[in-house]
């Protein structure tokens, strides 16, 4: 395969195209965070607890409906539509959210924010995995992850430039009364919608799944078709009967009975476990809780923004490792390296907590947690879950992977405070080390390299 000429330009186009459902994803997910100090007191919900969490947590709502429904919708269907219909829900969730005049159309139109995000996590990148040749598959994936930390950096950046300056004695109602309280989170929410009508207008231009259409024999000629365009006919002709073969050997209807069946179940297991780990390996923790990780390591409000920065930019620089790194190293090397280099971290800033070890050092330790789950758990655990799964019902289980991996966002995000609480930070950080090391443990025992193979092939190697 290594011998075809492919056509990286308009590869490179259609992956970069689909993988802006990424970069809303993460743009969405964070941007929240800057415009909390503004919508709170302007919807009044300030002191109280439960409105302010529901307000942080709804789209999380909207991301487990998303997930489920893309499942079964996407083998349906198709992945170009649910895609399209993806852009449009971030499209009228950036307006929705930003005009909202009452928080009940706020949290409405956050939880259809929600629901783009469960869309384009389970889609975007199993989209790029089917139509990506296997050498170069775990890098074009990557790319979704890469979209993500923009977006999230994006976000970081226009909330930092959008908002003006708070005076330390401001109160609630010079909050309200000014600019930042009455415009500035609705531009927050606004700014999204660029990239969104972007992503809308350019996903009418990408063509459907070649795999998607390989499973209705009308499409055929339109499957050979794209194969052509990406590597030439030689490439069609040889990637399409791998994939023809795959779907003769198994053309069962599928159906939920059919993931309780001994190979399949052993793969659908290991994609949940390894998509509840990339959230329970406490990585989120630092996300979501920044501000307060380092107001305890002593940092003032000015100096947590610009660390906060930092880690955005780390972010992004290791994920571009990651991408030049799986399809050399391998997936497995990169899971175990991020599940050893986190529980030897935490360990690390749980014994610096507990002896209450304050400024650069923390900071410096915080940042590597992040480089290492950029370059490792971020990109790779997308990479393995949109390629373990059979062609003929690769949406319904990626589908289940993601609301398990939105599931376990929901736990880790809710349960930080309550362990924080109960173990104190020390505690808690040695506690997500000890959940690494078990997923070094899994990783080690039960996970098949999958570098360089066709979908098909891992298909055949592991369904057995």
């Amino acid at each position: 395969m290594k011998n075809h000429k492919y056509n990286w330009n308009y590869l490179v186009s259609i992956c970069l195209i689909s993988a802006m459902g990424g970069l809303l994803f993460g743009y969405d997910f964070v941007v929240i965070g800057g415009a909390k100090p503004f919508y709170e007191p302007f919807f009044g919900i300030t002191g109280h607890a439960f409105l302010q969490g529901w307000a942080m947590s709804c789209a999380l709502a909207g991301c487990l409906a998303g997930s489920v429904i893309s499942g079964w919708l996407s083998d349906s269907l198709g992945r170009k539509k649910l895609l399209l219909f993806s852009a449009g829900l971030f499209v009228a969730a950036s307006f929705g959210t930003g005009a909202a005049g009452s928080f009940n159309f706020f949290v409405i139109f956050r939880i259809l924010g929600g629901v783009g995000i469960g869309l384009a996590s389970n889609l975007s990148p199993m989209y790029i995995a089917e139509i990506t040749p296997a050498e170069v598959r775990g890098r074009f994936v990557s790319i979704n992850q890469l979209t993500i930390v923009i977006g999230i950096l994006t976000a970081q950046l226009i909330n930092w430039r959008i908002a003006r300056p708070v005076p330390a004695d401001a109160t609630t109602a010079d909050i309200i009364t000014s600019w930042n309280g009455q415009m500035g989170w609705r531009w927050m929410f606004y700014a999204c919608s660029v990239p969104a009508c972007l992503f809308f207008i350019l996903m009418w231009f990408v063509p459907e799944s070649p795999r998607w259409l390989a499973k209705r024999s009308a499409s055929y000629p339109k499957a050979r078709k794209i194969l052509a365009k990406i590597g030439g006919e030689a490439y069609s002709v040889s990637e399409f009967a791998s994939i023809e073969k795959t779907i003769n050997e198994n053309n069962d209807t599928p159906d939920l009975k059919m993931l309780r069946q001994p190979g399949i179940s052993k793969l659908l297991v290991l994609g949940i476990v390894l998509a509840v780990f990339q959230q329970w390996c406490g990585i989120n923790v630092i996300f979501n809780y920044a501000q307060e990780i380092f107001s305890n390591a002593g940092y003032g409000v000015s100096d947590i923004l610009f660390n906060i920065v930092i880690t955005g930019c780390v972010n992004v620089l290791f994920t571009f490792i990651g991408m030049f790194t799986v399809d050399k190293l391998g997936r497995k090397a990169l899971m175990l390296v991020g599940a050893g280099g986190l529980a030897g971290i935490y360990a690390v800033l749980g014994t610096m907590y507990f002896f209450h070890l304050q400024g650069l050092p923390l900071l410096i330790m915080v940042v590597a947690t992040i480089a290492c789950y950029s370059m490792s758990l971020a990109p790779v655990t997308w990479v393995i879950l949109s390629e373990i799964f059979p062609n003929r019902f690769r949406g319904t289980a990626m589908s289940i992977a993601t609301f398990s991996l939105w599931a376990a966002c929901f736990i880790l995000t809710y349960t930080f405070p309550l362990l924080n609480k109960l173990l104190k930070a020390s505690g808690t950080f040695w506690l997500y080390g000890i959940i690494c090391l078990l997923g070094f443990l899994f990783i080690l025992k039960k996970l098949p390299e999958t570098k360089g193979k066709s979908l098909e092939q891992i298909e055949q190697d592991m369904i057995k």
